[in-house]
């Protein structure tokens, strides 16, 4: 009865004196947001609609509402591996149903890792944790860091999947460590001559500390399957690409955007890769993209703790170089824009640590005044929609839609090839997007792609309140095969028969953007992937499957036999 009322509860407000706001429900984990074991849905008056209270541990720093009502939180687990960094450690994530229950208790903490600060959680149903991992003395100096005597914290990203009350399955990882750079050891295999014409990877030499990166702010962006993370330390917000496998994301090639695990895109202090430009982030929090529902979709935003000065902060968005999968750069120089695109400094906003922001769908900004406790809502002019002060600190806050909360997200499409039409599996309403782009009129279940790229299909479920997005269907034009080059003498697939894992060899025949399909023995299509060197059949049944390998260049087909 509650859920349903939120409904009506948001029409019957939208015509009130609150008009101004954008008619939603503010999360707010506790009223003393760190150490609290409470949570609240606050209506645009600010008073407490929905609570959680009495959960089990206590909130470490970031909380989200998935879509139907369940509340996901990093928690304090009390599990910090000894000579680990003190900021907000967490430890563990959990998930509160609607009504309080504990339906999901993981611990993320080992000898030599923790989680800490911020999760995002995806729209399979897998949680992204950032995560400090332990390197010794020893393996900093290998690694090219100058008169080291101490160990260091990197961050790692883990994805991980729920798979019952107390376990889950980490199903991909990413690490800073597997993509530095220095110019001080030249013996050393990371050692270039120049930082700044490598900024797809992390100066290990830049700042260094035990705390060296300090990582605080993740987002994903389902229609690139990219994420983005933000540096408190480094003062940068930094994009890399989550399509690749985790072998992929500790290399330099793959996934859609063909560079593997390295740094696609960064923005806010040049500096730390040697370039020139003004530093525009001083101490940041929250970096994220505006969704394609707000006013200012695939802008990347954040929180700029000192972005104005020592004692006034301001919420930044820039409007990134974003090409394909890809950021155009000039080599040598700073990624654009060279500055802000927009920024927001109303009420004289200033929190010294933490902090978020929210774009909202009708062109309002929520923007949280962290150490203050204060929830802002500034329109579109800069004026003062809404605020409010809770006693203590507000890490975060992110407002939802009545109708979000009462309705369960839909199964994620799936897209399949049927003769030259893309098809989507079944849903209420779809929009087509290709290489990251929304395709204007592409709204039905299939599509006919007029060129090669990747494609991915958003739908919504019946009730149009959760949109879910498929994964991207790397397509290839047959007609743009020049003359259909056979080239399956050219490769070689290993080991065949296989008990899963697969490997690609002489790849390169095919170029830099290639598609690899596996169908089985009735010829539907199973596994469809961009630029990979490697496929993984383990979660297939046993049997004989065919392999495509497609490009510009030619086309593979081999047969392969399955047998784990």
């Amino acid at each position: 009865m509650l859920k349903n009322s939120l409904l009506l509860f948001g029409l019957l407000f939208f015509t009130s004196s609150y008009a101004q706001q954008w008619n939603g429900y503010f999360l707010v984990a506790s009223n003393s947001i760190q150490n609290g074991t409470s949570a609240a849905l606050y209506d645009t008056s600010y008073n407490a609609y929905h609570t959680w209270t009495g959960l089990s541990e206590k909130t470490g720093y970031s909380s989200y509402l998935l879509p139907g009502g369940t509340l996901l939180r990093s928690v304090k687990g009390n599990n910090a591996p000894s000579g680990s960094p003190m900021g907000p450690i967490c430890g563990k994530i959990q998930k509160h149903d609607y009504n309080g229950n504990l339906v999901w208790d993981y611990m993320v903490a080992g000898t030599d890792y923790v989680s800490h600060h911020d999760i995002q959680p995806m729209p399979n149903g897998n949680v992204l944790a950032i995560v400090y991992e332990r390197k010794t003395a020893a393996e900093a100096t290998a690694a090219g860091k100058s008169n080291s005597t101490a160990q260091m914290w990197p961050d790692m990203i883990m994805e991980i999947q729920p798979t019952g009350a107390t376990t889950g399955t980490v199903v991909w990882e990413w690490h800073t460590w597997d993509h530095l750079v220095q110019n001080v050891d030249n013996s050393k295999a990371n050692y270039k001559t120049s930082i700044v014409d490598n900024p797809q990877l992390i100066n290990i030499n830049y700042k260094p500390a035990s705390d060296w990166q300090h990582m605080n702010g993740i987002d994903y962006n389902p229609i690139l399957d990219q994420i983005v993370f933000s540096s408190h330390n480094l003062n940068e917000w930094y994009v890399i690409d989550h399509s690749t496998t985790t072998a992929e994301a500790a290399s330099h090639s793959g996934g859609n955007s063909g560079k593997g695990g390295d740094i696609l895109y960064r923005w806010g202090n040049p500096a730390a890769y040697e370039a020139t430009g003004a530093a525009v982030l001083n101490v940041t929090h929250d970096s994220h993209w505006a969704d394609e529902f707000s006013t200012v979709p695939g802008r990347i935003c954040g929180f700029n703790n000192r972005g104005v000065s020592t004692n006034q902060s301001a919420a930044d968005q820039i409007i990134p170089p974003v090409n394909g999968y890809n950021y155009t750069l000039t080599t040598g120089q700073a990624y654009l824009p060279a500055t802000y695109d927009a920024r927001n400094t109303n009420a004289g906003i200033y929190s010294s640590n933490m902090g978020g922001t929210q774009q909202l769908p009708n062109g309002n900004e929520l923007v949280c005044e962290a150490t203050a406790g204060t929830i802002w809502e500034f329109n579109n002019t800069g004026g003062i929609a809404a605020s409010h002060t809770f006693t203590g600190s507000l890490p975060q806050c992110k407002k939802y839609s009545a109708c979000y909360i009462i309705n369960a997200p839909p199964s994620i499409p799936t897209i399949s090839l049927n003769g030259t039409n893309l098809v989507s599996s079944t849903a209420t309403t779809y929009q087509w997007y290709k290489d990251g782009v929304k395709i204007n009129g592409a709204t039905n279940s299939t599509y006919t792609p007029t060129a090669t790229g990747i494609y991915v299909v958003r739908i919504t479920d019946a009730n149009g309140c959760v949109h879910q997005y498929s994964k991207g269907y790397s397509y290839v034009k047959p007609n743009s095969v020049s003359n259909v080059i056979d080239l399956s003498n050219e490769i070689v697939i290993y080991p065949n028969p296989t008990t899963g894992f697969v490997r690609i060899k002489n790849v390169y025949a095919f170029g830099n953007n290639f598609t690899v399909n596996i169908y089985d023995n009735y010829g539907k299509q199973i596994l469809n992937k961009k630029n990979a060197s490697s496929v993984d059949l383990s979660s297939f049944a046993n049997g004989i499957y065919s392999i495509q390998i497609i490009s510009e260049k030619g086309i593979a087909t081999q047969k392969l036999i399955l047998n784990n």
